[in-house]
């Protein structure tokens, strides 16, 4: 397994990576309507291939054996009101594919996030998730975020509640 800072060729693997894990994620309990709007806004390529090259993204993608298996994006310049702390930075997206769930890939995926957080000059770690996304509230939790609020994630056209959780770097 190799984590690596994305590039503009990524693109295309990019957003087949997030296109189907999240709606492998967010499927079931979602509007097909609501999901297809989404998909087609957040992650064709050439959105990726922006994301890619913004310099206030960073992209990590996963690999194994060529493949890329999960992705983490860092984001600056967004934040939701209840974040207040000096010098924060968004993890913004953090996707594992299904087929590699419990394998080990999300805690080095985090570890390397928080470095890459460092490296930018954060002092803090936020997120955005889906308050009924149980998996993933364990999972943050267990990094040590904890929760600060919440905001609204416009999916689709249904506006859904996202806890914001925090964590010091």
């Amino acid at each position: 397994m190799t984590i690596r800072t994305a590039t503009a060729a990524d693109a295309a693997t990019l957003a087949d990576l997030a296109r189907r894990t999240f709606y492998d994620t967010f499927a079931p309990a979602s509007d097909a309507g609501d999901m297809a709007l989404h998909l087609a806004k957040a992650y064709g390529v050439d959105q990726q291939t922006r994301e890619i090259e913004d310099r206030d993204i960073t992209t990590l993608l996963v690999e194994n054996g060529g493949q890329a298996i999960a992705y983490a994006q860092v984001r600056e310049g967004h934040l939701p009101d209840c974040v207040t702390a000096e010098k924060p930075i968004e993890l913004w997206r953090f996707y594992v594919d299904r087929s590699w769930h419990g394998r080990g890939i999300a805690q080095p995926l985090m570890e390397r996030v928080m470095l890459e957080a460092r490296q930018r000059g954060a002092r803090l770690l936020w997120l955005g998730v889906w308050e009924h996304n149980a998996r993933a509230r364990a999972f943050y939790a267990k990094c040590g975020f904890a929760v600060a609020g919440q905001h609204i994630f416009l999916f689709g056209t249904d506006p859904q509640t996202d806890l914001v959780m925090v964590t010091p770097l």
